[in-house]
């Protein structure tokens, strides 16, 4: 790490930056961590954009699109109406974007970024080049992806998952977006490496394992499972895209006929490795999205509860273990390949043990709550909406998980509504409780209590509105990848008229995201100045640091921890907090 990075000594006081080197280009963590934070924020509101086309198109099959359905252009859409082609445009780029551009980077590059070398009183990360690199890679990446909608054909086409042999024979779309997930792998692959390297290497004197905030156990987690499932799915990438453009047959099977005539591969592929390669990241990916979440969720509710939380090494010893039994579970994705019936006995047995560590997670949360002095403030509401939220994602893929059950539930809106649950109220509600709590620090300045509260009770209605009826739709046995719904089958009929219903829903959300908007983009100029600990938090990144952070090196002098991170309410104590700087009393 170089020396200069830190301009806080002697005549390096004076020296200014460009405006470049200081915002664009910059190798301070904070400034990385935002920039990351407004990006993945932009590509979560692209997006929730493709998921409301979508929404209109099955809640009116062949109807027009309204104001832009002219615009799509006579290739997508004649007259406006959105043809199939497009339709699985739309839900390939919606679940790439979502999970890809939005979430983890917002979960791991902004939240990671910008709080762990806070809260364990670290100067900046360990190595700054490498995590502007991460960004700009990442950046590059979605530019990538957003591109290829503008190729001839379009977009991806193929899934979220661009299952083989499909992908391979797929229009130019895919080949984008096999090089933007390069890409996009390549910079959380940088980001992970520095996390880790953070965490072990530049706590603060006296900030033992057991000391950590557990949002700083989340993302070590969170990073070693980036670090140790993505190269495989790396590998697959350039596997897939030597398939499409250099024509080996690493997915391609032999005697493949697409439209009357034989396809020239040398054969030989498994369109299965490729199942196994992208799944073997694509479990673990629901934890990298669900664990920096809980850590999240356990800041808030510590704070907002004035106590602290129950079973902390439960918490932490539950967070490893799950990450160690992520990697096992990943061919329950796959129950209906024929893989036989004790490898599904194998896969069934890591997936019912894998719910144990979850839900020991969401209990010592729960009983967090019990005798505390609860404050009912926006980042608080969105905290213990996550833990219902998640409750019924967790419970809903337990059906999932066992191999008879998943027979007829496979491949239906059950899935989608399971998987949503996890990451849409869950995750993402980890990520506006984050938002709301750690803005202040951000800023200087706080939130408007009363929009964010709008935003809360609006979108935690329009939310449930959206993915609940998905599972009465596919218990009825509609599978997820119609066009029109499922408005051609008559098994279908009884549960058509949810569309609408869940499109309504989907529009509500759409308008109940203007409060976060407002509120976010105001308080940011207008919003009430946040004194230096706003939430009276015992942690290093709130107690030990200004509002705003000062610049590059974090800390006036860097701190020394005496304590546990959520000392509330001490027996004997004058204040409802110790923050972890306070030395302990002798005696």
């Amino acid at each position: 790490m170089d020396d200069h990075g830190h301009a806080d000594h002697g005549h390096d006081e004076h020296h200014e930056e460009g405006f470049i080197r200081k915002y664009i280009f910059s190798v301070d963590h904070k400034v990385i961590g935002i920039q990351y934070g407004l990006t993945a924020l932009c590509f979560l509101m692209f997006g929730f954009c493709l998921m409301i086309l979508m929404r209109w198109q099955l809640a009116s099959p062949g109807a027009p699109i309204p104001l832009i359905g002219g615009w799509l252009g006579d290739a997508n859409a004649p007259g406006g109406i959105m043809l199939p082609e497009f339709y699985n445009q739309l839900g390939a780029m919606h679940g790439t974007i979502m999970v890809f551009l939005a979430v983890v980077p917002m979960i791991v590059g902004a939240f990671g970024n910008y709080v762990v070398p806070l809260q364990i009183g670290a100067p900046d990360m360990a190595f700054p080049k490498l995590n502007m690199m991460s960004y700009w890679v990442y950046f590059v990446g979605g530019i990538v992806m957003l591109a290829s909608f503008f190729m001839p054909g379009g977009a991806a086409n193929s899934g979220w998952t661009s299952y083989a042999p499909l992908s391979i024979i797929a229009t130019s779309g895919q080949t984008a977006w096999l090089i933007g997930m390069i890409f996009l792998i390549t910079s959380s692959l940088l980001g992970s490496m520095n996390i880790i390297v953070t965490i072990f290497q530049l706590r603060a004197p006296g900030m033992t394992w057991m000391r950590l905030p557990y949002f700083i156990w989340a993302q070590l987690v969170t990073s070693f499972l980036l670090v140790l499932a993505f190269p495989p799915l790396e590998a697959a990438g350039v596997m897939q895209l030597m398939d499409r453009v250099a024509g080996t047959s690493f997915f391609m099977p032999s005697g493949l006929y697409v439209s009357g005539e034989i396809l020239e591969y040398a054969g030989g592929g498994s369109v299965l490795l490729w199942q196994h390669l992208f799944w073997f990241l694509a479990h673990p990916e629901v934890y990298v999205l669900i664990l920096p979440a809980f850590g999240i969720v356990a800041e808030v509710i510590a704070n907002n509860t004035r106590k602290p939380l129950w079973g902390y090494k439960a918490l932490v010893y539950s967070g490893i273990f799950l990450g160690f039994m992520s990697f096992v579970v990943w061919a329950h994705h796959m129950f209906m390949t024929g893989m036989g019936t004790v490898i599904s006995a194998f896969f069934q047995t890591t997936t019912m043990i894998i719910s144990i560590p979850s839900v020991v997670i969401l209990t010592a949360l729960l009983i967090s709550l019990w005798g505390g002095s609860i404050r009912f403030n926006t980042p608080m509401l969105f905290a213990l909406a996550f833990l219902p939220m998640f409750g019924i994602g967790g419970l809903t893929g337990l059906p999932l998980g066992l191999a008879p059950t998943d027979i007829h539930l496979h491949d239906t809106y059950y899935v989608i509504g399971h998987f949503h649950y996890v990451v849409a109220p869950g995750t993402i509600f980890g990520i506006f409780a984050g938002i709301y709590y750690w803005f202040p620090k951000i800023t200087g300045r706080r939130m408007s209590e009363a929009l964010g509260k709008a935003h809360f009770f609006s979108s935690l209605i329009f939310i449930n509105g959206i993915f609940f009826p998905m599972f009465l739709t596919g218990l009825a046995g509609v599978s997820r990848r119609l066009y029109d719904g499922g408005a051609q089958y008559s098994h279908a009929a009884p549960v058509m008229h949810w569309n609408s219903f869940m499109s309504y829903a989907a529009f509500g959300l759409l308008a109940a995201q203007l409060f976060f908007i407002v509120n976010f983009v105001w308080s940011i100029f207008r919003g009430k100045e946040a004194g230096d600990n706003p939430w009276d938090a015992t942690t290093l990144d709130m107690c030990a640091t200004t509002s705003p952070p000062m610049g590059h090196g974090n800390f006036k002098v860097i701190p020394t921890v005496h304590r546990g991170p959520y000392d509330y309410s001490a027996p004997g104590a004058e204040d409802s907090f110790l923050p972890q700087t306070a030395p302990k009393q002798e005696g």
